[in-house]
């Protein structure tokens, strides 16, 4: 995976965090995983088409989600419903456009696939054979994982 790729995803996840929710985003130590595996409760899949292929997981705590929530729109939730569930996926997609308009002006043309969001922990199965970079991130408000597996066509 090159750079670019990596970068454009984290920059487009940072900028829509402090437009949408007015809160910073710091990156924490990169890891390799074996398979991508929604860890926390709730978890958002985006695929990407292409010059890049592949998958970007994102998973964030309960907490965090609802924390969102609030900010974007000023509504105290308890649980992930099917408000919040949209919510998130729509972060999701609006940072996949960014990253995808990032990747554009790097010279690779690609697409989001509408997201799918998967709430609770799945621990039984995995969207990726091969290794997958894991971006820790934390903010104010919790600490959530983007796990990117891209492949170059």
């Amino acid at each position: 995976m090159k750079a670019e790729s990596v970068n454009s995803f984290f920059q487009a996840t940072k900028d829509v965090f402090q437009l949408m929710l007015d809160i910073g985003i710091e990156q924490g130590k990169l890891g390799m995983v074996e398979n991508m595996i929604p860890s926390k409760d709730a978890n958002v899949v985006l695929g990407v088409t292409g010059d890049l292929s592949g998958t970007i997981l994102f998973s964030f705590p309960q907490k965090m989600i609802l924390e969102m929530v609030k900010i974007m729109c000023g509504m105290e939730m308890d649980e992930i419903d099917s408000f919040v569930s949209s919510a998130l996926g729509e972060v999701a997609n609006i940072i996949g456009g960014n990253a995808a308009t990032m990747l554009a002006a790097n010279n690779y043309k690609c697409d989001i696939v509408p997201p799918q969001i998967f709430v609770g922990e799945y621990k039984s199965f995995s969207m990726a054979n091969e290794k997958a970079l894991l971006l820790p991130l934390k903010t104010s408000i919790g600490e959530f994982d983007i796990n990117i597996f891209l492949k170059e066509k």
